[in-house]
């Protein structure tokens, strides 16, 4: 199946509802999919919107509610939808979105980018407020995820985004959903179903007074140190011996193990820290490596979003090189091959000598 697709089932096999969006390339077969499977759910609601911001405000709707929720949407799209998203974020609802995000700023182009990673991990709408950021790099790792997309932004009552892109939502690859099963429920006390036999609740994000905002936001403050605490996850590959460790995610990932093996091929000793979650992103892996590495390559489908967060982990502890492509290109694992060899003499044996 194609991502997009093999997306959406893991989604209803994961106990999804309701889906609310409005088409763009290069997502569309999510919706789709959506559109065919639905109806054939107990409950299932499938609504194209009239546009991305009504699609994002019924997800509000349908959360508040009680349904499992989700949307999807690529770039421009996720840029409409950020107004809501902070109003998920403020109301302390569950929702999960997908971007499988292309080429930018603007209306960009079609191709698949990563250029999305700082809106994504910052929140991207307004206020102090965060999003859980999973980024699969494979489409069965995208369907095994989706149960955890859900149960996180349950658990949390936080909106949660699949970051994924045009390449990751278009290939075909094999798939199970044999193992993929509903995601867990955790209690739902906020609903808003009507109040007959109890008292009546009312959510909002509207508050005038600045020190009951104030506190408002230093509770999500300590939740979002919660989810930084218990809920970060990544994946290490040959770092072991490593002597330079390349931090890539998502299909730069992939193109990084295959330029990794033909490096290895000529014992240049490199490895890969994969995040699997942008936000909170793995900060201490990466500290940890610096003990013993001082040289580690950035790898971004974009012009250089997460040689941030990579240099706050490091904290001064090691050089950061970075290569990427931004617009919709997608570089190939001997492209990276050829640079990473080219900086492991120059600075790692160098060093040696």
């Amino acid at each position: 199946m194609n991502g997009n697709s093999a997306c959406a089932e893991a989604a209803v096999l994961a106990g999804c509802t309701c889906y609310f969006g409005y088409p763009i390339t290069p997502q569309n077969e999510l919706g789709e999919y959506m559109a065919k499977r639905l109806p054939t759910v107990p409950g299932g609601v499938f609504l194209q919107s009239e546009s991305e911001i009504a699609a994002i405000n019924m997800v509000l709707g349908a959360s508040v509610a009680g349904a499992r929720v989700m949307t999807s949407s690529s770039s421009p799209g996720i840029s409409l939808k950020q107004e809501g998203i902070s109003y998920l974020a403020a109301d302390e609802l569950p929702a999960v979105i997908v971007n499988m995000s292309r080429g930018g700023p603007g209306m960009g182009n079609i191709s698949p980018a990563q250029s999305d990673y700082l809106q994504a991990t910052r929140g991207g709408g307004h206020g102090d407020y965060r999003t859980i950021v999973l980024a699969p790099s494979t489409v069965q790792e995208l369907a095994d995820i989706m149960p955890l997309a859900f149960e996180l932004a349950d658990k949390y009552r936080n909106p949660l985004m699949v970051l994924g892109d045009g390449v990751l939502g278009q290939m075909m690859e094999p798939v199970s959903f044999d193992h993929i099963k509903r995601a867990r429920e955790y209690p739902k006390d906020y609903l808003l179903t009507g109040a007959e036999g109890r008292p009546s609740r009312f959510i909002k994000s509207l508050l005038f007074d600045v020190k009951d905002e104030e506190d408002h936001n230093w509770k999500l403050f300590r939740k979002f140190q919660q989810i930084e605490q218990n809920e970060t996850r990544f994946e290490t590959f040959m770092v072991d011996d490593a002597e330079m460790i390349i931090v890539a995610y998502g299909t730069s990932a992939r193109i990084a193990k295959g330029a990794i093996k033909m490096l290895r091929n000529e014992n240049i000793k490199v490895g890969l820290i994969r995040p699997i979650t942008c936000w909170p992103f793995p900060k201490k892996v990466i500290k940890d490596a610096a003990e013993r590495v001082k040289d580690f390559f950035v790898f971004e489908m974009n012009t250089g979003q997460m040689i941030e967060d990579v240099r706050l982990a490091l904290e001064g502890r090691g050089k950061v090189h970075f290569y990427g492509r931004p617009g919709g290109v997608v570089p190939t694992p001997v492209e990276l091959y050829r640079l990473v060899s080219r900086h492991y003499y120059q600075s790692v044996r160098s060093k040696k000598q």
